[in-house]
């Protein structure tokens, strides 16, 4: 299968190439030419999560220089549980925060590590990550010690909570970690700009981790389909899903396993107080902005890679509209469904995860899975003040607030940060 760009179907890669790319030469983001339908009756239940993952993307894979190396590549990258719990008679919750840094973007980070490694033997490739929160750790966690690539990571000051920033600033070797003077869509603009600086080009053999890889966003299309497909033998019945979204791969993701054939009912996207999708499914004009910070800090997203894909999938407003919903929460509304969650169930949930808790609220009494995106130890300094109760700190988590960290400040300026980058290169 090939891959091309959103901006020009004649750009056409290799799923290697386009993953060691990261954006194509137009500027566009790589999509499959197609995707392709599934008959979920091939898909047992009995398939592990690794087995079930190889299974549905090697379609992707086939005839690739990755193809052989897939059902390695699963099993390295997820050695961790993908649990779906019940949280009353129609509503479930699918844990996608089981990895090493106790975040969905684990999932993403691990196997696109294991491809990039394996695709950057020759020449080793650097990669540079805009976070927002999440994405920073499981990426630093996934390429730590990967002997092909190096990793820059920025991160907007003062914007991420102190936690998720020692997750961040807490490697060495070949990791570094920046701290930026500005927001993560100034983040996300260096690492754009970076893409068309021929230095940076000619240098470092430059890729990207962020959600703009296809080899982060394809196994994200995994666990939708995976739980969707073990929902539907154990219930006879399609569930909704309600996808925490900022950058909108994650939802990307969803959609893509719904239109392959997955049983998915619909999908519901939640935002925080950035809701540009709300707004353009109101008025028709996508509007992007300067982002709000928002106790919901990875979501604090106001110009959204994705949407690029996502409008590339429903090419004219009607089909966009008639395809997708979106219901926004602002801060109130997060600490209030922390608080009404935790009374209810005894189950704390991060502010991400409250988002989509919230929109469950405003829904029909179908079943829904939400979609929960992050560990709650991340967000002590939220959650504990709403519950009065201390958030468990999960083993994953103690072990690097163990590690000392290093804080690397530098102004939203390319040029100031080629020079750090080459001293680090050295």
């Amino acid at each position: 299968m090939d891959f091309i760009s959103t901006r020009n179907n004649e750009i056409k890669k290799t799923l290697s190439q386009a993953i060691h790319r990261g954006l194509a030469e137009d500027g566009g983001l790589f999509v499959p030419e197609y995707l392709p339908k599934v008959d979920i009756k091939k898909f047992s239940r009995d398939l592990t999560y690794p087995e079930f993952s190889e299974k549905i993307l090697h379609t992707f894979f086939q005839n690739d220089l990755l193809e052989k190396k897939l059902l390695d590549i699963c099993t390295n990258a997820f050695m961790f549980t993908v649990p779906l719990e019940k949280l009353n008679d129609n509503t479930f919750i699918l844990e996608l925060f089981h990895g090493p840094t106790l975040s969905f973007k684990d999932f993403g980070a691990r196997f696109l590590a294991e491809c990039l490694n394996i695709l950057s033997e020759k020449h080793k490739t650097t990669i540079m990550v805009a976070t927002s929160g999440d994405t920073g750790s499981a990426v630093a966690s996934a390429f730590y010690k990967k002997s092909n690539c190096n990793v820059i990571i920025l991160y907007p000051a003062n914007k991420i909570s102190i936690r998720q920033q020692h997750q961040i600033t807490c490697w060495d070797k070949n990791i570094l970690a920046l701290e930026v003077n500005g927001t993560f869509d100034d983040c996300q603009d260096l690492v754009k700009s970076a893409f068309k600086n021929p230095w940076w080009q000619q240098h470092l053999h430059l890729s990207s981790a962020n959600s703009i890889n296809i080899g982060r966003l394809l196994p994200q299309i995994s666990y939708y389909a995976y739980c969707s497909v073990q929902f539907y033998h154990r219930y006879h019945m399609l569930p909704g899903f309600i996808v925490p979204t900022g950058n909108l791969g994650n939802a990307t993701a969803a959609y893509w396993a719904k239109l392959m054939g997955f049983p998915i009912r619909e999908i519901v996207l939640a935002t925080n107080a950035n809701k540009i999708i709300v707004d353009y499914l109101q008025t028709g004009e996508y509007a992007p902005r300067h982002s709000i910070s928002t106790l919901a800090n990875a979501m604090d997203v106001g110009n959204p890679s994705n949407f690029e894909r996502l409008q590339y999938l429903f090419n004219s407003y009607d089909m966009f509209k008639n395809n997708v919903k979106a219901i926004s929460a602002t801060d109130d509304d997060i600490r209030l469904t922390i608080k009404s969650i935790y009374e209810q169930y005894k189950r704390i949930i991060c502010p991400h995860t409250a988002t989509a808790c919230f929109a469950r609220q405003q829904l029909s009494e179908q079943p829904w899975v939400v979609v929960a995106t992050a560990d709650p130890s991340k967000f002590e300094n939220i959650i504990e003040p709403i519950i009065k109760l201390k958030v468990p700190i999960p083993s994953q988590m103690q072990y690097l607030l163990d590690k000392p960290t290093k804080v690397i400040n530098v102004n939203k300026n390319l040029v100031d940060i080629q020079e750090v980058i080459s001293d680090f290169l050295r």
